[in-house]
């Protein structure tokens, strides 16, 4: 069995992992498949499907997945991740379909009588027989595979029924984890544990370790609503049972360290203060490394994690690697191309950002908007020779936006809406420029707490912000938005200072946008976001009341602003770390 765990190898020696791709070229049909067999064929095809070859992966998959729940489980995941890369109508009908099925082939497995009753029989300590081991995992396939089918629901309609019915599907796939959870607590003790167990066990702490890690990132009022409800958003519970999963050797390990891998090198970054632990990041991904070096997907981690460090120039020659890996899956191409356009908007190399920009603004649906507003804002960037060459029209750019927002759940896309908001100065026939509009975005993403580990790369960035600030006061025809840019222009120089260590002066620019709020017209946002800013400069400052008080009057005393929520993500993040308890912030 070729298990995937945490990148040791359980048997065996070098010959074997020389000839690893071989022995998958030839992979005979099984005439049965038990629970064990379905695990191991299971492994084969998590495999294949991290050394690039999805379709193999598939196709093994493919003949029992109507019979096994394994088997249905990897097979409607695997579509179920391209639907989400691909963001194609079709794509997402053929994942939705799939996972029905695999829902109802778990079903076949599990015990007549509900979960909860068949569970709570366990609790009371009657005899283990009445949920046989075949019976636990398809709990816990039930489980992942109802989580699955939630999310795309929510993508694929709008409408407030399929909102509730896929609210209803996290709840119970949610109730079934923590039911698992209590059964595993109870067999802690048992000596005769076998290979299935931990299969069963890695399952569990996938489930709970996800989602207490992704609750505890709400905002404390709704945390409070989702807890009186029977959820739990325990960060370090969450944390610890993923970081346990991912060090076993389950199935569920490599899904264990992508949650985490996703929490430190993305969610904390755009959700959070910016402050990922890359160290963990580079040991959780180290293992996979070593037993995939050319899987795409382990490469493009790797690179993010370069990303994060400030390795600019190493994270692109990743990333070329990551391309180059594979050509079947070109959703990965396209996440790679997103980091390169930022990679090289961070260095200033606006032509090569914009060919990035340009990719994604053609092959890929993910978004629309946000790939056009962002190649129109680099243009914005470029000398108007090298803007000529390349024959864009940035007005008729920026006019397109609004024409492809989307709405998933129902909703906008904020940052889709804010990019709307900001091409609006465009839309009459005598458009006013935005200022700096790639760097704006930069700080959305925040991407001045990735730029802020090196000093060079800033301070060429404060240059450019001060050559604008310099043209910006030399106009002397102000239009309606000038307060809005002179704003903008101190929050982003603001945060160049503060990463180069010249706290005082940063601590003026922000504070002369909060003094300028009366005079703001549009870019409301800037007020409270500058406030989160100047709490977290208290914060680094050791002066914890002022950055509470600071980071608190963000919180409650402004609404209706763009990119609320994600605002709101982030100042719970910084009072988590701050210690602030929930209770005392309303």
């Amino acid at each position: 069995m070729a298990s995937v765990g945490n990148g040791t190898e359980e048997s065996g020696g070098g010959g074997e992992e020389e000839n690893f791709e071989d022995a998958f070229e030839n992979i005979p049909v099984a005439s049965k498949m038990d629970l064990k067999n379905a695990l191991e064929e299971c492994s084969m095809a998590l495999n294949l499907f991290l050394n690039n070859k999805f379709s193999e992966a598939l196709e093994l998959l493919r003949p029992w997945s109507k019979d096994s729940m394994y088997h249905a489980l990897g097979y409607s995941t695997i579509l179920v991740m391209e639907a989400a890369m691909t963001f194609e109508q079709q794509d997402i009908q053929m994942a939705i379909s799939t996972m029905k099925e695999a829902l109802q082939t778990c079903q076949r497995f599990r015990k007549r009588s509900t979960v909860v009753e068949s569970l709570s029989n366990l609790v009371s300590k009657q005899s283990m027989d009445q949920l046989s081991e075949e019976e636990m995992h398809a709990e816990i396939c039930y489980a992942e595979c109802l989580l699955q089918k939630a999310a795309l629901t929510f993508v694929q309609d709008e409408n407030m029924i399929n909102f509730i019915k896929g609210g209803l599907k996290i709840r119970t796939s949610y109730q079934i984890y923590k039911e698992c959870h209590h059964v595993l607590q109870m067999t802690q003790g048992n000596k005769s544990k076998i290979e299935t167990y931990y299969q069963f066990e890695g399952g569990v702490k996938l489930g709970i370790g996800a989602f207490n890690l992704m609750l505890s990132l709400l905002p404390g009022r709704i945390l409070r609503l989702l807890e009186f409800i029977g959820f739990s958003g325990n960060r370090e519970l969450g944390l610890c049972q993923l970081r346990e999963g991912a060090s076993g050797s389950s199935l569920r390990a490599i899904l264990c360290t992508f949650t985490l891998l996703v929490y430190h090198t993305y969610v904390s970054l755009i959700l959070g203060t910016g402050e990922a632990n890359l160290q963990e990041a580079d040991s959780l991904l180290e293992p996979y490394l070593q037993k995939f070096p050319n899987g795409s997907i382990i490469l493009f981690y790797a690179a993010r994690i370069d990303t994060l460090k400030g390795n600019f120039e190493k994270a692109q020659l990743r990333f070329q690697e990551c391309i180059a890996a594979q050509q079947e899956w070109k959703q990965i191409h396209h996440l790679c191309y997103w980091e390169l356009m930022w990679c090289y908007t961070f260095q200033q190399n606006w032509l090569q950002a914009y060919r990035y920009a340009d990719l994604l603004s053609k092959e890929s649906r993910w978004s629309k908007a946000i790939y056009v507003f962002q190649k129109a804002a680099i243009l914005c960037m470029l000398p108007e020779d090298d803007l000529k060459r390349t024959g864009e029209d940035i007005v008729s750019l920026f006019r397109q936006v609004e024409g492809l927002k989307q709405r998933i759940a129902g909703k906008s896309i904020p940052t889709e809406k804010f990019a709307v908001r900001k091409s609006r100065r465009y839309a009459s026939s005598q458009p006013v420029k935005l200022i700096l509009p790639a760097l704006e975005m930069m700080y959305v993403w925040n991407g001045f707490a990735v730029v802020g580990k090196r000093a060079d790369i800033t301070e060429n960035l404060l240059v450019t912000i001060e050559k604008e600030e310099m043209a910006l006061q030399n106009e002397t025809n102000h239009n309606e938005y000038y307060m809005d840019d002179v704003c903008l222009l101190q929050l982003l120089k603001g945060l160049c200072l503060k990463h180069l260590g010249r706290l005082m002066q940063a601590e003026l620019c922000f504070s002369k946008v909060i003094q300028s709020e009366k005079q703001i017209k549009y870019d409301n946002y800037l007020v409270p976001f500058t406030l989160y800013e100047l709490g977290l400069l208290y914060k680094q400052q050791d002066e914890r009341e002022k950055a509470i008080r600071y980071i608190e009057t963000a919180k409650n005393n402004y609404k209706e602003y763009s990119m609320e929520s994600r605002l709101h993500f982030r100042i719970h993040a910084a009072l988590d770390s701050l210690k602030v308890s929930p209770a005392s912030t309303p």
